[in-house]
């Protein structure tokens, strides 16, 4: 994603604290032009978010052109500031100082860039970046489709722009103050890259893109990767198919929301002008808003009632076993069309749904795992609930993260029918819908139990049918195109295994599991999800009202019952990442801060443009977690280093609490700077490089 930003209006921040007190006064540094309209602005919202400093601001004073230096004597969060200000988007052309008269005034009362709107995070998305700082690959998810007939890339592009400029999901970015929050940002453009056939394959292509994950601190979480099918002989008159791959990120969409988005697409690519009329509403500010106007009381309540027992799970592997593998393993299955409309009839007749019969199914398997002699016992999974039931208007069109994994418990009784069990999980699911608004981390908290030990282990998402185009596959068609309907590409999994069902363009239902294979061995998933498969294939032509769980799974061949293993202990405390040595005895160590979940591929550019002597290494650094950091460089700060800290937009604040810890240890608090959020061209990593580069000198 490259937003939308001019060299001529990025700035640079250096940070200077004078101890390791939160009212001890600093000083902030701006390099670059400083529209007094701007720092304006940066000071309202910082004052907007911190109510007890309306009347508090820091002294500006000019230093030259392109120079300022903001003095805080009070109390002041100048990293957010920093952070503010260097995360400016300029306007459109033409915006300001057109016109004359009247127009001409008012053009000058507006700022020349556009500070991001900021926005607390839901509890969801706090979970989802906290579970996955270390892996940030778990954070990245993919859908992919087949698009037959001419495709136009800059009528692509075009069409993608028209939908990130109407709905704010898509310009949106974290930041750190130090805690993380949601920046809105103005502008955004989609990033689309084309591969002729033969570039590379299909797979690489995915595994690369999942590779990249994202700049957090750069809007746009969705991306467009297209692969040209094989040339046609000549003369024939086909155009190749091009495959299409979205990659978005988990903290800010889901699979439903990309799917809204992508009929939002067809309607842009088949209009020869924009058909929105500015941003969409309500959107994730009005959730965030009704979100917090919720009464938690009851559905604490209902959770607390209703948990999942600690051993309702897969059994458990011998304590210290192993399973020796490392990455993810996948297995697939399907039902064939006939197969899965029967599956649909048979649950519809007993009031239930298909994604029912596999809640029901899966139950049944992981009841198996611990014995097939037992007697009644409880089993309990995650379910995926869509989020998008609750009592607000337009929820159901709001593109963002809604999608919710929660914990089901369910009594299995090998002598009940699977009729009744069907019966329990619909009631069941029911219940829960009426608080899916909570995360599991609340529920976890609520009931007093530990995330990694009590959490059950297993997740399973059934992806709603695709919604008819509504004229617009007849519209494709005139013009020579068929688009397959999206399907997820299966990645890095947060829980041991996932299972994700979906309705393929065939008509068939297609089960894909993925597991952690240092938690659970690749043939034990397998085998799981086939015996899932099976069982719904054969259900709805032998279950009859009077058909016990037991008889059920007496069809089912023995095999080895899966044990779940303990999580791998990391060898190794990757907190920290060389990146280069220092060219010079003595030389100052610049450290550069990454933010939970930010790939370090950003960071291995800014080295390769660094010009200096200094040795460059890599923090990961987390408020929640600082004393960890704050370790993590004892060694360099034991042997006499004197750091600098620096990061792209949106570690400014998360870079100055650090630097509070550190002065707390060793009484003075090293420099901070802050550039603009990376840019694949490198013009603003050069800006940072720069800015480093000064500010190591005058540490050195």
């Amino acid at each position: 994603m490259t937003a939308e930003r001019d060299a001529d209006v990025s700035l640079t921040a250096v940070l200077t604290l004078s101890g390791p007190a939160r009212d001890a006064p600093g000083t902030l540094e701006l390099h670059g032009p400083l529209e007094p309209l701007l720092l304006e602005a940066a000071l309202a919202r910082v004052a907007a978010g911190r109510p007890e400093l309306r009347g508090t601001r820091p002294r500006t004073v000019r230093r030259g052109p392109g120079r300022h230096t903001l003095e805080a004597d009070a109390p002041y969060p100048l990293g957010v500031l920093a952070d503010l200000l260097t995360a400016a988007v300029p306007g459109p052309a033409g915006e300001h100082g057109a016109g004359g008269g009247k127009h001409r005034i008012l053009a000058r009362r507006q700022p020349v860039a556009a500070l991001p709107e900021l926005l607390a995070l839901t509890p969801l998305q706090r979970e989802l970046l906290s579970d996955t700082a270390d892996r940030p690959q778990q954070q990245v998810a993919q859908l992919f489709q087949r698009w037959h007939g001419p495709l136009d890339t800059g009528r692509f592009t075009a069409a993608w722009q028209s939908v990130f400029d109407h709905e704010t999901v898509l310009r949106s970015a974290f930041v750190w103050d130090p805690q993380p929050r949601i920046a809105l940002h103005a502008r955004a453009r989609p990033e689309v890259v084309r591969h002729e056939h033969g570039a590379l394959t299909w797979q690489a292509l995915v595994e690369q893109e999942r590779a990249r994950g994202f700049g957090l601190g750069r809007p746009g979480p969705l991306r467009f990767a297209l692969l040209d099918g094989a040339p046609q002989e000549p003369g024939d008159g086909c155009v190749p198919p091009t495959d299409v791959l979205l990659t978005y990120h988990r903290g800010l969409l889901d699979s439903r929301s990309v799917r809204l988005l992508l009929h939002e697409f067809y309607r842009a690519y088949l209009s020869a002008s924009s058909p929105h009329g500015g941003e969409r509403r309500p959107d994730l500010r009005d959730y965030r808003r009704w979100l917090s106007a919720q009464d938690p009381a009851p559905a604490r309540d209902f959770w607390t009632r209703t948990g999942v027992a600690p051993s309702a799970g897969l059994p458990r592997a011998r304590p210290g076993a192993v399973t020796g593998r490392q990455g993810t393993g996948r297995a697939l299955a399907r039902l064939t069309r006939a197969e899965a409309a029967r599956l649909a009839d048979w649950t519809a007749r007993r009031g239930t749904t298909e994604s029912g019969a596999l809640q029901a199914v899966w139950a049944m398997v992981l009841f198996r795992t611990g014995g097939a002699d037992r007697g009644p016992a409880p089993v309990g999974f995650h379910v995926t609930l869509s989020g998008r039931g609750i009592p607000m208007e337009g929820v159901e069109h709001i593109p963002g993260l809604f999608d919710n994994p929660l914990p089901m418990s369910l009594d299995v009784d090998p002598e009940g029918t699977v009729s009744a069990l069907l019966r329990d999980v619909r009631d069941r699911v029911l219940d829960m819908a009426a608080y899916e608004w909570v995360s599991a981390g609340q529920i976890r908290q609520w009931r007093g139990l530990d995330a990694d030990v009590d959490a059950p282990e297993t997740l399973l998402s059934f992806e709603p049918r695709p919604r008819p185009l509504e004229g617009l596959t007849a519209q494709l068609a005139v013009q020579g195109i068929y688009v397959e309907e999206a399907a997820p590409v299966g990645g890095r999994t947060v829980f041991p295994m996932d299972v994700v069902a979906h309705h393929d363009h065939l008509g068939g239902l297609a089960l894909t599991s993925v597991n952690d294979r240092g938690r659970l061995h690749d043939d034990h998933a397998a085998q799981m999800l086939a015996q899932s498969a099976r069982l719904l294939r054969e259900l709805p032509g032998s279950a009859g009202d009077s058909t016990t769980v037991a008889e059920a799974l007496s069809t089912l061949a023995d095999a080895d019952a899966p044990r779940l293993y303990d999580r791998p202990t990391a060898a190794v405390d990757r907190r920290l990442v060389r990146l280069r040595g220092a060219a010079r005895p003595g030389a100052v160590t610049v450290c550069l801060i990454a933010p939970p979940g930010t790939p370090l591929d950003r960071y291995v550019d800014l080295a390769r443009h660094y010009q200096g002597p200094e040795a460059l290494t890599v923090l990961r650094a987390d408020v929640a977690r600082m004393p960890e950091a704050v370790e993590a460089l004892r060694p360099l700060l034991a042997a006499g280093a004197r750091p600098v800290l620096g990061g792209f937009s949106g570690a400014g604040a998360l870079a100055c609490e650090l630097a509070r810890h550190i002065a707390a240890g060793s009484g003075r608090a090293p420099l901070v700077v802050v550039g603009a959020a990376h840019d694949a061209d490198g013009d603003r990593v050069c800006g940072l490089t720069r800015a480093l580069g000064a500010a190591a000198r005058r540490a050195d």
